[in-house]
């Protein structure tokens, strides 16, 4: 399959290096359109080294390549994409071979946006992508992590490995076994206010309820989430709220009108019974009085309509009294849910940008089936125990 890879002139220019390697070693022929800056970074002599096809940035320099590089490309990826270069193509710019190439495809297109932290978050830059994403575009990332200059923030390109895995599953035809199905998922880590400035949290990134979401619309779903906290950019348009009473507010107002609803999101099971209205001065010790939150999950059980189906999470670690499977399957019985995908975790494993493991448990607490690897695989997993319950 022919991928035409555009890189822009951001720092990130580097990594899509290692991408164009990935691409041939899968066995895709692979074109390079570099921006005049990206040349700056990473120079033509050594995309055409890998690639073996000849590099330019210029619509001029082969009047008709764009036509045909269009027509005939399986994919088009940008890695990096820098804020210039998305509003380039948000706007329909034809003013280098990478910008008249990408109005001319047809394929689709992943961006990999890669900048500083203020300008992702720049309404500008979000007003670019909302566009983009309207019009079909996959996007992927960024990343929270170390930028240029010293900085650390989100806006960090995802790494090649990510985007490589990404652009195979766009490659691939995907079964549209959830077409019509609308589908609410809940993703991230509530924070629970003390006072105006503090909050209970825990360690959940979003990642494994965004992945959820982005198999959930490639099989052909009608997608929503509601996120709390998350570390990463979220993959389809979402309902932000912050806190376990927020998130059961917003989910229970959506249920009547979801097929599937799978919170994945790592929900407080306590809130501070006093929030302070002003910050809480440092003392020798302090007491605070917590209050048990909701339970979510069981109240969508005890309200759910028939054919919809239920999934939980629960991270678990054992203790002196059971081991975490035990756990697990106890709150898998005790929650009633169609399927609870299980988990041990540590402060070095399942939460953040690592591998997941999971044991699907149902109603009884029976295992059903397991899935590990990164959290995409784990996401396709689970989907598919649950296209095998409709």
């Amino acid at each position: 399959m022919l991928v035409l890879l555009g890189v822009s002139g951001g720092i990130a220019a580097y990594k899509a290096v290692h991408i164009a390697r990935g691409l041939l070693a899968a066995g895709h022929d692979v074109r390079v359109l570099p921006t005049r800056g990206a040349l700056t970074m990473v120079g033509s002599a050594t995309w055409e080294g890998i690639t073996g096809h000849p590099v330019t940035d210029g619509v001029f320099d082969a009047p008709s390549a764009h036509v045909e590089l269009g027509r005939s490309a399986d994919l088009f990826i940008l890695a990096p994409a820098t804020a210039h270069t998305l509003a380039r193509l948000a706007h329909g710019f034809a003013d280098d071979l990478l910008t008249a190439t990408a109005l001319m495809a047809t394929c689709p297109v992943l961006v990999a946006p890669a900048m500083h932290t203020q300008m992702w978050q720049n309404p500008a830059t979000q007003a670019n992508l909302a566009t983009l994403i309207s019009r079909g575009v996959h996007v992927i990332g960024p990343e929270a992590g170390p930028l240029a200059g010293g900085d650390s923030g989100l806006g960090r390109m995802s790494e090649p490995d990510d985007v490589l895995a990404r652009a195979q599953e766009l490659l691939s035809p995907v079964p549209q076994d959830l077409a019509g199905v609308r589908v609410l998922i809940t993703a991230g880590g509530t924070r629970e206010p003390i006072d105006p400035v503090r909050f209970l949290g825990n360690r959940s990134s979003g990642r494994q309820g965004f992945a959820l979401a982005r198999a959930s619309q490639r099989r052909g779903a009608e997608v929503t989430v509601v996120a709390a906290h998350v570390d990463v950019s979220a993959p389809v348009e979402t309902i932000p709220v912050e806190s376990t009473a927020q998130m059961r507010a917003a989910v229970l107002e959506r249920q009547e009108r979801s097929d599937v609803i799978i919170m994945a999101a790592a929900v407080a099971d306590y809130r501070v019974a006093a929030i302070s209205d002003s910050k809480m001065k440092k003392q020798d010790s302090l007491s605070i009085e917590l209050e048990k939150n909701p339970d979510i999950l069981r109240e969508l059980v005890e309200r759910r309509r028939d054919g919809q189906i239920l999934v939980g999470f629960a991270a678990e670690t054992g203790d002196k009294d059971a081991s975490a499977a035990e756990h697990a399957a106890a709150k898998a019985r005790r929650k009633g849910a169609d399927l609870l995908a299980f988990n041990e975790v540590s402060q070095t494993k399942g939460f953040g940008d690592v591998p997941n493991a999971v044991t699907l448990l149902d109603s009884e607490g029976a295992a059903v089936s397991s899935a590990s690897g990164t959290k995409d695989e784990v996401a396709e997993a689970i989907l598919d125990e649950i296209v095998r319950m409709r």
